[in-house]
C-alpha cells in the first residue's frame, strides 16, 4: 500500500508526528519535494527531533527512508543531520537512499534568495532565505547542478566554476559579496564522499516495492496554500505541493496512492508574507501562539495565527483527492471560551469561492465564521474520541462534515504516543 501525508494549510500542520506514527508499519518513508526550507518536528518522552531534509521515519525501526528526485540539497544541513543520528547510533550506510537526481542547492543560490528580497524591499515575499527559489529556478532553466554532477568530481568543479562566474555579476550588481569557488570546494568534497554509499537509483527501487506490494509513505512539505502552481503565488514555496507532486518528485504514479491524509491543525498558522484571511492581531493569537509554540522549526520565526480556514482546507482536499483527515493540535484550543471557524468569503457583498481569489482579493474579502462554544478541560492525556469534552466533539464532527472526509486521526499533544484513532 501506498500512503500519502499533506500539509492542508499553509505548513507547519503537524505532519512530521503523523508521519513518525504510521512509518512503523512502513518499509520506506519517502521525501519527494521540497528542500532544507521544510521543518518537521517529532516528540517522544518529551525530547524534540527536529528534521529538515532526512524524512521523519528514520526514528521508526523498520523502514528505509529516501531522499528522491525532487528534493533540493543544501549540503551543511545535510552533514549536520547525518552526524546527529550517526551519533545516535543508527546506521545510515543501511538506512538511508539518496537520488542521484536530486538538486544542490549552491553557495550563491543563499546569496541570491537574500539578494532578491532586498530588491524587493517594502514587497519582500518573507521566503526562508535558504536558496530554494534560486536553486529550483537554475533547474528549470538547465543550469543546476546535481549529486550526479558531484559524483564525477572534475565535471562538478568546472559546473560550479562557470555558473559562481555568472552568478556573481548577479550578485555584485546588487552589492552582495561574490562567492569564492575554492572556499566551497571542501565542502562539497566531504559531502561526495560521505553520501556515496547512499546514492540509488530510487525509481528502481520503488518499482520494485510496488510490485512487491511494500508499504511505502510519502512525506510532504510545506502545504497546499502554498503550492508553486496552487498556491497565492507568489507568496508559495518553489514545489509543488498537491498529491501530483509525487510523480513529478519521485517517478511514483499517483494512481498507486491509496490512502491521501490532510493534516489539519484545529487553527491556521503560516510563516511569511502573504494573505492570511483569518488573521488575528489580538491577546487571542498570542496565547494561542505561545501555547503552541508557534515558532518556525526552520527559521524560529514567530507564525501568524488565523482561525481554522475551512474554506480553503476544503479547497486542499479536492485538489489532492484527500480521503482522510488527521487533525492535530487541538489541544492548544482548550481554554477558549469560544472558537471560530471560516466558512467562506465574501467581497464586495458577493460570495466568492477560495479558487476564484489571488493574493489581492484574500487581502481585501471578508471571511464568514460560524462561532462554537469552546471547552476548558486539559484533553492532552484523553485517548478515546467518546471521553473529549462535548464541545470538541462537535468542532472535530463539524469539520468532518463540511470537509465531506473521515477524521481519522486527532493528536491532542505532540508527544508520538498522544493520538486518538477512529
Amino acid at each position: 500500500m501506498i500512503q500519502l501525508v499533506i500539509g492542508s494549510q499553509w505548513g507547519d500542520e503537524g505532519k512530521g508526528k503523523v508521519v513518525d506514527m504510521m512509518a512503523q508499519n512502513a518499509h520506506m518513508v519517502v521525501r519527494f519535494h521540497g528542500g532544507n526550507n521544510a521543518g518537521h518536528t517529532v516528540v517522544i518522552n518529551g525530547k524534540k527531533f527536529p528534521f529538515h531534509l532526512i524524512p521523519s521515519g528514520i526514528l521508526q525501526k523498520k523502514p528505509v527512508v529516501i531522499i528522491a528526485d525532487g528534493v533540493v540539497i543544501d549540503p551543511d544541513v545535510l552533514l549536520e543531520e547525518m552526524a546527529i543520528f550517526e551519533k545516535m547510533g543508527i546506521n545510515l550506510k543501511k538506512k538511508l537512499v539518496i537520488s542521484p537526481r536530486c538538486h544542490l542547492i549552491m553557495p550563491y543560490h543563499k546569496e541570491l534568495d537574500q539578494a532578491y528580497e532586498n530588491a524587493r524591499g517594502k514587497n519582500k515575499l518573507g521566503t526562508t532565505k535558504r536558496g530554494i527559489g534560486p536553486v529550483y529556478a537554475d533547474k528549470v532553466s538547465y543550469n543546476g547542478i546535481r549529486i550526479y554532477e558531484l559524483l564525477n568530481w572534475p565535471l562538478f568543479v568546472e559546473k560550479f566554476k562557470f555558473q559562481a562566474a555568472i552568478k556573481n555579476k548577479i550578485l555584485i550588481t546588487f552589492g552582495v559579496s561574490p562567492i569564492k569557488v575554492e572556499t566551497y570546494l571542501p565542502i562539497f568534497k566531504k559531502l561526495a564522499e560521505k553520501i556515496r554509499p547512499m546514492i540509488d537509483d530510487t525509481f528502481s527501487l520503488f518499482q520494485k516495492a510496488i510490485q512487491q506490494k511494500k508499504q511505502i509513505l510519502l512525506e510532504g512539505a510545506h502545504g497546499v496554500m502554498l503550492d508553486n502552481s496552487f498556491g497565492l503565488y507568489p507568496y508559495v514555496t518553489a514545489s509543488n505541493v498537491i498529491e501530483g507532486g509525487v510523480n513529478i518528485g519521485s517517478g511514483i504514479p499517483s494512481k498507486k496512492i491509496e490512502e491521501i491524509w490532510g493534516v489539519v491543525k484545529a487553527y491556521t498558522s503560516r510563516v511569511g508574507g502573504g494573505p492570511l484571511p483569518t488573521e488575528l492581531f489580538d491577546k487571542v493569537a498570542d496565547v494561542i501562539r505561545e501555547k503552541g509554540y508557534e515558532y518556525g522549526t526552520t527559521t524560529g520565526r514567530p507564525r501568524r495565527i488565523g482561525w481554522l480556514d475551512l474554506a480553503a482546507v476544503k479547497f486542499a482536499c479536492q485538489l489532492s483527492s484527500i480521503n482522510r483527515i488527521a487533525i492535530t493540535k487541538i489541544d492548544i484550543l482548550s481554554g477558549l471560551s469560544q472558537i471560530k471557524v471560516c466558512l467562506g468569503y465574501r467581497l464586495n457583498g458577493k460570495k466568492i469561492a477560495f479558487s476564484q481569489c489571488g493574493y489581492q482579493e484574500l487581502e481585501k474579502l471578508t471571511p464568514v465564521y460560524k462561532n462554537f462554544s469552546g471547552w476548558k478541560e486539559d484533553i492532552s492525556k484523553i485517548k478515546s474520541f467518546n471521553k473529549l469534552p462535548k464541545n470538541c466533539q462537535k468542532y472535530v464532527k463539524f469539520i468532518e462534515k463540511y470537509l465531506d472526509v473521515k477524521v481519522k486521526i486527532i493528536s491532542v499533544s505532540p508527544e508520538r504516543k498522544a493520538s486518538i484513532f477512529l
